[in-house]
């Protein structure tokens, strides 16, 4: 079970993706989740940042969809000004919600990327479909409901243990 939390990659963010890499290998849609991993979840609107590189992404060709445990109202007032699609209420890491996101981006599993903050939901979610999956570190801290505090402390014990048996989560994290 633990070897389903440990993302196939680890970035600071999702500007460090390296997407011509990930193209090449024949990945072609983007399965993002949107708070604390696009954005802070308190942000209710992308950065410009955001912005130019969620334009530059599509521009390079590929498929980008939001798929969040969050409510409607939250993930539609920021996916819409984007013109990019979304599953919300998704009960991540079910499959159901991934499955649908790969339907809307017209990929299979082996051209589709999930890329979150959260191993219990974007990590494992994507690692039980066979999907290629990103960890990034969370944008902020701030704001997070009950729930994700609690999957944030499991989470801290499973790294400890995944340090143990030898695996580094991201650079600098060696000791």
């Amino acid at each position: 079970m633990l070897n389903k939390l440990i993302p196939k990659e680890m970035v600071e963010s999702i500007y460090e993706i390296d997407l011509d890499r990930l193209w090449t290998e024949g990945k072609r849609g983007i399965i993002t989740d949107l708070d604390n991993t696009l954005v802070g979840a308190t942000d209710p609107l992308a950065t410009p940042e955001l912005v130019a590189w969620l334009n530059n992404v599509r521009e390079r060709g590929w498929k980008v969809v939001i798929v969040s445990n969050n409510k409607q109202t939250r993930v539609s007032t920021f996916a819409n000004p984007l013109n990019v699609s979304f599953v919300h209420g998704a009960r991540k890491p079910s499959p159901k919600a991934f499955l649908r996101a790969m339907q809307v981006l017209q990929t299979e599993t082996s051209e589709t990327v999930v890329v979150g903050d959260q191993m219990l939901t974007d990590v494992l979610g994507g690692n039980r479909l066979g999907l290629y999956t990103v960890l990034v570190k969370p944008v902020s801290l701030t704001g997070e409901g009950i729930f994700t505090r609690v999957n944030r402390r499991l989470e801290k014990a499973a790294v400890a243990r995944l340090k143990k048996s030898g695996h580094h989560m991201f650079k600098g994290d060696e000791s």
